[in-house]
């Protein structure tokens, strides 16, 4: 376990987003994203040359381990950015902890050991990244994982419905969710047409938002 990872933070909090919010959870935070999407929330996480804190993948388990929760989620930046999260998501599964993974839809999921839960963030036109969506990880994800797309506009909205149609999402997935881009669009609007789309989708909202002031870190 001396692999090592450029870490931007680990925390613990209550997860915000997906079919497990409210639960308990450690946040693992890669620092480097190769994308810049225009509504990202951790900008201070994107840069892939900066230097944050070198850990090796025993003093990361280490300091998971602190906080006594069975619960990880990878995040970032972007986890698959670096590769060695591929080493540290098989050796959590080993151990018996529940891993999730928050990636972007642009990193290969392939080599994911197939107990981690994969959160794929599909970019939805308005983020300025769609371009660099990767639809060939879509058969790498199962009834395991979730697909999320984070609304701005109405456009967003219509892209998100015909990629989900297109792939046939709702069978492939734990769960489709569609985000409200945090103050680009108004939940309610969403929530509407969520109802009017007939799909079965879920819609999130960012629960450590409403609990926290909004840009408060390491929750």
């Amino acid at each position: 376990m001396n692999e090592t990872l450029n870490i931007n933070e680990i925390f613990f909090s209550i997860q915000g987003e997906g079919t497990r919010a409210g639960l308990p959870c450690v946040f693992v935070r890669m620092q480097g994203c190769m994308l810049r999407c225009k509504w990202c929330d951790t900008d201070y996480a994107l840069e892939l040359r900066e230097i944050k804190n070198i850990m090796s993948i025993e003093e990361i388990i280490n300091k998971i381990k602190s906080f006594n929760c069975n619960f990880v989620e990878l995040t970032g930046g972007e986890p698959l950015a670096q590769e060695n999260t591929i080493i540290l998501a098989r050796i959590l599964c080993e151990l018996g902890y529940e891993v999730a993974i928050e990636t972007n839809g642009y990193s290969d999921i392939s080599k994911l050991d197939s107990r981690v839960i994969k959160i794929m963030d599909l970019k939805c036109p308005a983020s300025g990244m769609s371009k660099y969506n990767n639809f060939e990880n879509i058969k790498y994800i199962t009834k395991n994982d979730e697909v999320k797309f984070v609304i701005a506009d109405e456009n967003d909205f219509n892209w998100a419905i015909e990629i989900i149609q297109k792939f046939d999402l709702i069978k492939k997935v734990n769960s489709i969710l569609v985000s409200p881009a945090f103050g680009l669009c108004e939940p309610k609007k969403l929530a509407e047409k969520v109802l009017n789309s007939g799909l079965n989708i879920r819609l999130q909202l960012q629960l450590h938002k409403y609990i926290w002031e909004p840009n408060t870190r390491g929750v």
